[in-house]
């Protein structure tokens, strides 16, 4: 994670015991004068599901395109199980790439799609049947064999772009939004199965996406790019309760920004006051919409923050309500249990714990 107060992201520690497959050294790309990748490191462990998350242009896709080879940095070094992957050209990687359109050719079979990169890499032709049938049963597939793609549903057809990337055995598998294409039900359905895919075969995996929901669902690990660099490397549980910058803190999830100032080990923002441990000073704070409780007999634990607010909007949410709180002219969101409607000045209150604080 990011710590106050340091320039670059640390990242947290890989998940699990797996061994380091994958190292990216002080990475960097240019496309003419346009800075796209600002010296990334990052390790990737054995059996790691880690996703490359960011919006359109943080440089995830960029990224991936120089693991697989398919571009050469401009500086900085990509190794492989102790060996160095960006000298090699792409076929000589033990790397595979699903795409977002899945590149399935229309006029063969499902079996000739699965097979082609065995016949092209020069695969023994009798090992080529068994190996392609072996790689149909990794993602249910084998009944489909000889259908071609056209007779196939999005879903059926990523599993054979998956099947097709699997054949080759690699040690990582690159998937570039492979579920984008996919309407919302069966994207959820196909999210549990890649897990459960991934889990199975372990190898590892990295997934580039731009949806915070299919990234925190998916992954050990969320490597989280702004303008081209790192912003913060942790789980999904961490870097949603611990954001270590603003720009995290609002990406994942929604949140409140506290704009506070510290004395004497005090935060004071508006009305509201607490605890804080940094130094005396401006500072900022992210505060999650669940961290905020409703009070409505004033019971408030001991320590707590403690204030009334309006309640100038209410949106049902099934299981939940969402509020827009006015508090002296400043806004705040707050996401409370389902409990009927709500109106005008209300008591809340939160834990001092849960306002973190992060860098701008």
């Amino acid at each position: 994670m990011t710590l106050p107060g340091s320039s670059q992201p640390q990242a947290a520690p890989i998940a699990g015991s797996g061994d380091v497959l994958l190292e990216v050294r002080n990475l960097a790309k240019n496309f003419a004068a346009r800075e796209v990748l600002r010296h990334i490191s990052l390790e990737i462990a054995s059996g790691e599901f880690l996703t490359l998350l960011g919006e359109s242009g943080s440089g995830k896709t960029t990224l991936l395109r120089l693991i697989a080879g398919f571009e050469q940095p401009s500086s900085g070094e990509i190794w492989m199980s102790g060996e160095r992957l960006d000298t090699l050209p792409p076929y000589k990687r033990r790397v595979n790439t699903v795409f977002q359109s899945y590149a399935l050719f229309p006029h063969l079979t499902v079996e000739e799609n699965v097979g082609y990169g065995l016949q092209v890499s020069g695969a023994a032709k009798p090992e080529i049947p068994g190996r392609v049938t072996e790689a149909l049963q990794m993602v249910k597939m084998q009944e489909f064999a000889t259908s071609r793609p056209a007779k196939l549903s999005g879903g059926q057809q990523q599993r054979v772009a998956l099947a097709r990337a699997l054949v080759n055995r690699p040690k990582l598998l690159l998937l570039d939004e492979p579920l984008s294409a996919l309407d919302a039900n069966l994207r959820k359905q196909m999210q549990g199965e890649l897990k459960s895919l991934q889990r199975e075969l372990r190898i590892t995996f990295l997934f580039v996406t731009h949806d915070q929901d299919e990234a925190m669902a998916l992954s050990d690990r969320i490597a989280l790019l702004k303008d081209g660099g790192l912003e913060q490397v942790a789980s999904p549980r961490e870097i949603y309760a611990r954001p270590a910058t603003s720009y995290t803190a609002r990406f994942i999830g929604q949140t409140n920004l506290l704009r506070a100032e510290i004395v004497d080990g005090v935060a004071r923002c508006g009305s509201l006051c607490w605890n804080a441990t940094p130094s005396n000073g401006a500072a900022l704070f992210s505060l999650r919409p669940e961290s905020i409780h409703l009070s409505p007999d004033g019971a408030v634990p001991a320590g707590a923050v403690r204030f009334r607010a309006v309640v100038r909007q209410q949106i049902f949410s099934g299981s939940s309500e969402h509020l827009e709180l006015d508090l002296s002219g400043q806004s705040l969101r707050v996401r409370i249990p389902a409990r009927g409607p709500l109106s005008g000045e209300q008591e809340f209150w939160f834990s001092p714990a849960d306002a973190v604080a992060v860098r701008k």
